[in-house]
């Protein structure tokens, strides 16, 4: 529930020196979004369709591409006409809406990739009982975890902002509502606030990446102790995507959430639009999926069968 509010939107302003080149931008960001749907679209659909891949790897990287494509219909909505028009107008409970499922879903991929590390970790170090401790039915439940606890914690961010009072300015400076500008604007003393925030990104971070670093260090362990190289080089094949992509995320979350700041400038906002929006979602399936031999496989049966269907209709037609 929102209180004492004296204003009924919010005019996000991100970037500010880009008015000469805000046509082409616009056109790469919309290919962009263009480029990230489909590309986690298809593996959303090739997960779903080939028998082959119902196994939890490939669940947990259907989880992330569900989460992504949510984070890019999340951001994208303020990012495209503020590119375009300099500026965009927001309403109050529209903004919060925003914030609530940028984070939830932000919070859910944490964990997704907290998840799919000990998924490799039962891979390697469990080999023998993998299959009867990663079923299929516990992975599904370990996924609807991560979203109730993803859904769950930005609850708590969620009405730890949206009880202050706001009564002006109502600029956002940021390239979409998020926490830290909001608790900005409030009319109110914040110190408390923006301490809780701190403590919520915090931990959430933390927890998570502290839990793949022990993973991995553990996994590391058992591939130094296989006998030939070959057996290291395969051991580490199966989590180096993953690994990279842990190391690409944290790396960049951690500088731009774990530090505790009141104002943005234009290239903060490009920064954290690129992560967010642009960059993780671009990379997920290509790091994670489109390298792996059975995906890889899936997508070449599926243009062969297109092409097929087409070229018999066409000599069908004629």
């Amino acid at each position: 529930m929102l209180y004492n509010q004296s204003i009924s939107e919010f005019i996000i302003v991100g970037f500010t020196n880009i008015n000469h080149f805000g046509n082409l931008i616009f056109t790469f960001l919309l290919l962009l979004f263009l480029l990230i749907v489909v590309n986690n679209i298809i593996m959303i659909f090739a997960v779903i369709f080939d028998l082959k891949l119902h196994r939890p790897k490939y669940y947990f990287i259907f989880a992330l591409s569900v989460t992504e494509v949510g984070i890019v219909f999340t951001v994208y909505p303020t990012l495209l006409p503020l590119v375009l028009k300099g500026n965009v107008t927001i309403s109050f409970h529209g903004c919060f809406a925003q914030m609530y499922t940028f984070h939830s879903l932000l919070i859910t991929e944490n964990f997704l990739l907290s998840l799919m590390a000990l998924d490799r970790y039962i891979a390697i170090c469990k080999a023998l009982r993998y299959h009867m401790i990663m079923t299929l039915g516990f992975c599904k439940v370990l996924i609807l975890f991560c979203y109730i606890i993803g859904f769950t914690l930005s609850l708590s961010l969620l009405i730890i902002v949206s009880r202050l009072p706001f009564c002006g300015p109502n600029t956002i400076q940021h390239v979409f509502c998020d926490s830290s500008p909001l608790l900005s604007l409030a009319c109110a003393n914040n110190d408390i606030n923006i301490i809780l925030e701190f403590i919520i990104s915090s931990f959430t971070i933390t927890l998570s990446s502290l839990s793949i670093v022990v993973t991995y260090i553990n996994i590391m362990r058992s591939i130094l102790k296989l006998k030939t190289s070959e057996e290291r080089k395969k051991a580490f094949s199966t989590c180096a995507s993953h690994l990279f992509m842990a190391i690409m995320f944290y790396g960049s979350i951690t500088f731009m959430y774990i530090e505790l700041q009141t104002s943005y400038s234009s290239d903060y906002d490009l920064a954290t639009a690129i992560h967010h929006s642009v960059l993780m979602p671009l990379m997920s399936p290509l790091i994670c999926s489109f390298r792996n031999r059975e995906i890889a496989n899936f997508l070449k049966k599926s243009f062969y069968k297109k092409r097929t269907y087409l070229r018999n209709l066409s000599d069908f037609s004629t």
